[in-house]
């Protein structure tokens, strides 16, 4: 439904959809989802939204504020994916990590220089999980090199 071209049904989806956070329970309903709404609809919009949700006690409502970041992503736009990791760098969850590092691997699939930029500054206090899945299509030496603390 989100697909129409009618603007006011894709804002009714996007509503929707942010109302019943609360009836998703796994990752996948997020990673199939989110970014297809939530991303699409803020590309050209306010994203404090996003911000909101990485604030929310709720593990999927944090994660759905990161992965949404992919259509900004596809749009090669990354400067919310990088603040909103930033702002999830130290999370306790590691479905956190891993979306985030997933996020960072798709900036890095994009534009290398700004992945490793961002990795210089905070690849010693990313949590392992999300290094990892972040260097993963650097070279050997790359990789060696962000994974010595």
């Amino acid at each position: 439904q989100f697909k129409t071209k009618d603007n006011n049904k894709r804002k009714q989806v996007y509503d929707f959809y942010l109302s019943q956070t609360h009836n998703i329970n796994n990752w996948d309903l997020v990673d199939l989802s989110c970014y297809f709404i939530v991303g699409q609809w803020l590309l050209d919009k306010d994203r404090a939204p996003l911000y909101q949700l990485a604030e929310s006690t709720n593990l999927w409502e944090q994660r759905i504020s990161i992965v949404s970041t992919m259509a900004f992503v596809r749009n090669y736009d990354f400067a919310d994916t990088l603040k909103l990791t930033e702002k999830l760098i130290n999370h306790e969850h590691d479905l956190i990590h891993k979306a985030c590092g997933w996020l960072l691997r798709e900036v890095g699939k994009r534009d290398e220089a700004v992945l490793t930029n961002f990795l210089d500054t905070y690849s010693k206090q990313m949590p392992r999980t999300m290094l990892r899945y972040s260097i993963e299509k650097l070279t050997k030496e790359q990789r060696t090199h962000y994974m010595i603390k």
